[in-house]
Parts: structure tokens; C-alpha cells; sequence
């Protein structure tokens, strides 16, 4: 094939595998047809976990709802599609943690559970006396001892503030992002910026407040938010992509059972028994996909054994009137001491002002948890009950207004980066390198889970290529 162009076949059609296509096909617009590329999504739709649903005026997400604003990669993205004018901030307002069957503000200046204001940390009552002074201890314990070592996020916190303080408020603002367990989940392949601030400031409450310094606000303004989406829904990422690709490259409904490396080049052989030749196979899979197609090589054993953790979405549409007792704010998280089956709940018509015509009410509760995710096999109609009984012992809430209901379930859909993910991954990479040199691994599984960490994993997959095509070139557009 040495005479031919170089052929890239890309597996998955999530964001990572998308915005690997997407700038791959400025790069071939730059320099003319002097490769081939093609996108495998083994489903009907592409986008993975980033889905929409538009209904009656509402806009539901199933999957993620937003993104880091902080996070350049996704803009970066959405400015090269065109469609930087559909982006909205979340509006800002309460936060909760629900604990001991009541809902507790967030102390103000809680950065991540940690906290940089004194006085609210001291007045609430999340919190005994003794647990109060024992997260003082942070003013006085040394550096943690780890060096550049890993740790789990719950050893860290708990040696910097003492159990209570990890248990109501940290645990449940961390974990949930993962959906994991903060005493299994890397320190620094989830939160390293909390080891870089201890060991360059000591005490982590003096660090953050100097991390998170702004500039002073004018009275009464409101603190912008922190997060973005668009205006119809991150799937509009997605839409955008797929429109923007020419069709001819896009091949949905195309399962890869397995690859195989044969003379330098890889085959790929498809479910329904077809075969095709590739100079180089990008595989954006989740991880227990990418162990099984790649079985026969070593590099990729540890991604079998990787865990990960089933959750569901649950959105529920109401009147207004259905709401007896409204509740000043934008959602809480559940304390894993409470006694409940959801583990957070937004107020998303609240937060995204565009997610519910005006007068109605839009939740958004999530079920499923690292090791108790049993919920999520559930059907429709128990998951829903359930969760509308947990919400009738925090909300005053008429339940047969309930207008409608979308579940969404998301099966061993968040990988868990267990301590010492990072050694781990670097080992499987470097590996492949030695078996499969022509086989580049990325997605959800490696280098982080939100949107913008996988938009920028796909740039640089975009960028490597590029390296390796046109060695002389230098591309004028793009990234």
C-alpha cells in the first residue's frame, strides 16, 4: 500500500471519534485527497453519550448537559463549526448537599468541598465541632508525603480535613462526577490540581483561595457561571459534525468485531463479515471494546480489567403548580450516609433557562453508583417511582401532574480511574507502540471523561496524524 494513500479508519462515532473526522477533513481540505479516512459507529445515531431530546418546547439531555467553560477545547470546537452563537452560561444560584434528610446550603466559597471562606464553613451545620476542628488541622499539617506517587482521593482529603468534612461534603461533590469511589479513584488522574496546590502552598485552604482568586465584582452583580452548553442541546455538537463531514465517510450500523495486524497494515474485520485494509486504526471504543477487538494483543489486557460504573439520567416534566414548595436554587448531590437511591438532582429548568418553556418545571436526577448500581437494570416505570419517591421526602412535589418522564440509562458507561490509572495507561500505549504501532487509543477511558478533555483528545490524535502524513508541511488552518 506504500503507493496508495494512507487509509485512517476511525472507531466510534462519540465526540472523541467525531472531532478526530472533523479535523482530519480541514486537514485533507488543506492539502487535497492525499489520504482516505472513515468513521465506523457501530450504532444508528453517532454522538455516543452526547444526546438531545426536544419535546413540547423542553430540552432534555440524556447525557452530559454542559461543559467546563474553562475548558478551551470544546470552544475551540464549536468556533471552527460555526455555531458559537447557540452557547448560553448556566445561570448560577444554591447549591446542596442533601444530608440527614435535609438539604444544606453548600458553605459560600466552597471550591470542589474545600473551603476558602472561614465564617460560612464555621456556621454550618453540615458539620459537628469536632469535625470542624479537625479540618482546621489543615492549617497546620505538612505537605502530604506521596511525592509524584498516586494516591486515591479519599486518603488525600481525609489526611488534609478528617473523615467528616470528606464524608458530607467533598465525597459527594467529587464522586459524582466519576460516579465512583473517592477511596479507589486516582488522586492524579481525576483532581491532580488539588496535590499541585498542597504541595506548593502547604495548607490546601490558603491554596485554593489563592488558585480561585477573581477580580473583585461590582455589588449585587451576579457571579457569572461557570459552565456552557448550547442553546438546543450538546447534541447540536454533534449534528454540526455530521454535517459537516461528507457523507460518503460516515458508516453507521458497521460493528468491528476484532483487528488484526497483518504486514504492516491493520484489517478490520466487520460483523457482517466484511474486511478492510488500514495504515492506521484510531479507536475511540469504550475501553471493554477496545480489550475485546484488540484481544490478541498483550498492550490492551489491563483495559479489560478496567471497572466501570452503570448509571441512568431521569428527566421529569412538570406545571409549575406541581411544585408546592419551591426550592431557592440549581440542584444538590446526596451524601452516601443518607438513605436514599438518587445521588443528585438539578433543577434544570433553573440552571438552563432554555431547557423548559415558561411555566413548566424540568428535573433532572441521576441513580447508580460504584457498587450499587442495581438501580439502573430496573424498568422504566420502577426507576421513575422510585425516584419520585425520594423527591417527595426533600420536595413538596404533586406527582400526578407529572407531565412526562424520560429515562436514560447509561450501561458500565463511566470508566473508573482507579489509583494508578496514569502508570497504567502509559504502559498500554507504550505497548501498542511496540505491537500495533499504527494503533492509537483514545476516548472517555484515558485522559478524562468530560467533553472538552475528549474534544481535546481527538485534536490531538488530528494533530499527530498530521505530524506523521505531511512530515514537511505546515498546516495553515484548524488548530
Amino acid at each position: 500500500m506504500a503507493e496508495e494513500q494512507p487509509k485512517i479508519a476511525i472507531i466510534g462515532g462519540g465526540i472523541t471519534g467525531l472531532t478526530t473526522a472533523f479535523y482530519l477533513n480541514k486537514l485533507k481540505d488543506e492539502f487535497g485527497s492525499s489520504f482516505e479516512f472513515a468513521l465506523y459507529e457501530s450504532e444508528d445515531r453517532l454522538g455516543g453519550k452526547m444526546r438531545t431530546i426536544r419535546k413540547d418546547g423542553f430540552v432534555i439531555e440524556c447525557g452530559p448537559d454542559s461543559y467546563l467553560a474553562r475548558k478551551e477545547a470544546a470552544l475551540r470546537l464549536i468556533q471552527a463549526l460555526g455555531i458559537q452563537d447557540q452557547l448560553v452560561r448556566n445561570e448560577t444560584g444554591g447549591a446542596y448537599v442533601l444530608l440527614r434528610n435535609k438539604l444544606h446550603a453548600i458553605p459560600d466559597g466552597a471550591a470542589m468541598g474545600i473551603p476558602t471562606k472561614i465564617s460560612p464553613f464555621i456556621i454550618t451545620g453540615m458539620f459537628s465541632f469536632l469535625g470542624k476542628i479537625r479540618a482546621s488541622f489543615d492549617f497546620f499539617l505538612p505537605r502530604s508525603s506521596s511525592g509524584d506517587r498516586d494516591q486515591s482521593l479519599g486518603t488525600f482529603f481525609r489526611y488534609r480535613f478528617g473523615g467528616e468534612v470528606v464524608e458530607n461534603l467533598i465525597e459527594p461533590l467529587l464522586s459524582g462526577i466519576y460516579a465512583g469511589d473517592i477511596d479507589n479513584l486516582s488522586l492524579m488522574s481525576t483532581f491532580p490540581q488539588f496535590y499541585h496546590v498542597e504541595q506548593k502552598y502547604r495548607c490546601l485552604i490558603y491554596g485554593m483561595k489563592k488558585a480561585i482568586s477573581q477580580p473583585r465584582q461590582r455589588p449585587g452583580a451576579r457571579k457569572p457561571g461557570i459552565f456552557q452548553t448550547l442553546n438546543n442541546g450538546l447534541e447540536s455538537i454533534v449534528e454540526a459534525v455530521e454535517n459537516q463531514l461528507p457523507a460518503e465517510v460516515i458508516f453507521k450500523e458497521k460493528r468491528v468485531a476484532n483487528i488484526v495486524k497483518a504486514n504492516g497494515e491493520y484489517e478490520l474485520n466487520f460483523a457482517d463479515g466484511s474486511k478492510e485494509l488500514f495504515d492506521y486504526v484510531v479507536v475511540t471504543t469504550p475501553h471493554q471494546v477496545t480489550a475485546r477487538i484488540l484481544n490478541r494483543y498483550n498492550a490492551v489486557k489491563p483495559l479489560a480489567e478496567m471497572s466501570s460504573t452503570s448509571v441512568a439520567t431521569v428527566a421529569l416534566a412538570f406545571p409549575e403548580s406541581a411544585i408546592k414548595e419551591d426550592l431557592d436554587g440549581t440542584g444538590f448531590v446526596v451524601s452516601r450516609n443518607a438513605n436514599y437511591t438518587i445521588t443528585a438532582c438539578t433543577w434544570t429548568h433553573k440552571k438552563w433557562l432554555h431547557t423548559a418553556p415558561k411555566g413548566y418545571v424540568l428535573l433532572r436526577t441521576y441513580v447508580g453508583r460504584a457498587n450499587d448500581s442495581g438501580i439502573v437494570d430496573e424498568s422504566d416505570r420502577t426507576i421513575v417511582n422510585v425516584v419520585l419517591n425520594d423527591l417527595g421526602k426533600i420536595m413538596k412535589i404533586d406527582n400526578k401532574q407529572l407531565l412526562f418522564s424520560v429515562v436514560s440509562r447509561w450501561k458500565e458507561s463511566m470508566p473508573q480511574y482507579a489509583v494508578g490509572h496514569r502508570d497504567r495507561i502509559n504502559t498500554v500505549r507504550n505497548q501498542l507502540k511496540v505491537e500495533c504501532p499504527g494503533i492509537i487509543l483514545a476516548g472517555a477511558a484515558y485522559e478524562g471523561i468530560g467533553v472538552p478533555d475528549c474534544i481535546e483528545q481527538g485534536e490531538n490524535i488530528a494533530r499527530r496524524l498530521k505530524t506523521t502524513l505531511f512530515k514537511s508541511c505546515q498546516a495553515k488552518v484548524w488548530i
